[in-house]
């Protein structure tokens, strides 16, 4: 399923274009254009949910192979001895600002904490 005016299935079509990272039959990652961390990749399904529960809810074995690319993103990106954050944003209160259910990976350096007060 895809929704027309969704910013993350279009990247997906190819309609407009993304600094790919790592792609599978099911999932895709490219570099946010407004990155957080000195490393940041989103990784979306191809089919498009709107957040994380939904797509938990719809297919779990699919959410599995979005962890899995965002485990394949940090190993490329050479985030595994440092480490690094996967940070799914679901809902207002949350930040989610597209509502195609994705996948943050961050890293590359301290990242801080997870929420300063």
């Amino acid at each position: 399923m895809t929704t027309t005016d969704c910013l993350f299935c279009k990247i997906v079509a190819g309609d407009i274009p993304a600094a790919k990272v790592h792609e599978t039959a099911t999932t895709f990652a490219f570099r946010d254009i407004g990155p957080k961390a000195a490393v940041h990749v989103l990784v979306i399904p191809k089919a498009h949910h709107a957040d994380v529960a939904a797509l938990a809810n719809a297919d779990p074995a699919l959410a599995g192979e979005v962890l899995t690319a965002a485990a394949a993103v940090a190993e490329a990106e050479g985030l595994l001895d440092g480490g690094f954050r996967v940070i799914f944003n679901t809902g207002p209160y949350a930040g989610q600002e597209v509502f195609h259910v994705h996948a943050h990976v961050l890293g590359g350096e301290p990242l801080g904490p997870m929420i300063s007060k």
